[in-house]
């Protein structure tokens, strides 16, 4: 199809794919979106099965701490799941939880105590980071590349050699906070800062997520960059899994053709997905009109 002047306009949203495994509803605190909304949108587009992670942190003030409890999330997911597997879409009981060093003992007894189909953790940047806004400039000035990431970069690190999680969220989502002061160019041009993080990866056996809302933000590309998946793939890495971390319905799907096409780029012949239990391999094949088109 073509949009005005007969331009064929892409639709980011992909369809015939079999997985998006990041997406948040409103049991998180920055999402609006019902989970029976992302369903509707994955029978529609066929995408196959959800994971919904909701964000859970462990800092007292941080916006996901205490927001909602594990029973409630528990039950409202799994009474989707129950709803929708009738119609072909899976629904996983998932969660995102943020890591930090300080607080890694909570992980570790929350993972104790509750049980979840599938575990991103992920490191965020909160108002008291030196990448909030109205740190960030202040902070960069004067410093090499090196020094600029190491907060982010070895927080990262740490989740990874942590063993805790089945995946490691938005590797280098700091990027998105680092514009205009650093560009991903720059990062691109270091991938050395990238290696303890890819190492840990591939010693803990943790899954690198390829997320697809770096498209659709100021950094332009997904976390982390192909060149960084591939990286992880040379080094031996054998987990990844792939998603969208929409927290918005017109973000459900975006841009995850792109992110397959890295995975599969790398070398990688399935993604990774756990369902309670052992991690269980997704097969890729190239499907028709993944990145579909439209008219406006």
């Amino acid at each position: 199809m073509a949009g005005s002047g007969g331009v064929p306009v892409i639709d980011r949203q992909a369809r015939n794919l079999p997985l998006d495994a990041h997406l948040h509803s409103n049991l998180s605190p920055d999402s609006d979106v019902e989970i029976d909304a992302y369903a509707e949108q994955a029978l529609e587009r066929g995408i196959d099965e959800l994971a919904i992670t909701d964000h859970v942190d462990f800092e007292p003030g941080t916006p996901a701490y205490a927001a909602t409890t594990f029973a409630e999330r528990e039950a409202v997911v799994r009474d989707a799941a129950e709803r929708w597997a009738p119609r072909g879409v899976a629904i996983r009981f998932g969660v995102e939880l943020t890591y930090d060093r300080r607080y890694e003992a909570d992980v570790r007894d929350h993972l104790r105590r509750h049980a979840y189909d599938f575990v991103i953790g992920s490191v965020h940047v909160y108002p008291s980071s030196p990448y909030a806004s109205d740190r960030v400039a202040a902070f960069v000035g004067g410093k090499r590349l090196s020094e600029v990431v190491a907060p982010y970069f070895d927080e990262v690190a740490a989740a990874a050699r942590s063993g805790l999680f089945d995946a490691l969220g938005h590797l280098d989502f700091v990027k998105r906070y680092l514009h205009p002061h650093v560009r991903p160019a720059q990062l691109a041009a270091a991938p050395e800062l990238y290696e303890p993080i890819l190492r840990a990866l591939v010693d803990s056996g943790t899954a690198l997520e390829v997320n697809t809302s770096g498209l659709r933000q100021v950094a332009g590309e997904t976390y982390p960059s192909p060149a960084i998946v591939a990286r992880f793939r040379e080094l031996g890495g054998t987990r990844v899994t792939v998603g969208s971390d929409a927290h918005r319905v017109d973000a459900f799907a975006w841009g995850l053709a792109d992110g397959y096409d890295h995975v599969q780029n790398a070398g990688f012949a399935a993604l990774t997905m756990w369902r309670g239990s052992a991690p269980e391999s997704v097969p890729l094949e190239r499907q028709p009109n993944a990145a579909g088109v439209r008219s406006l």
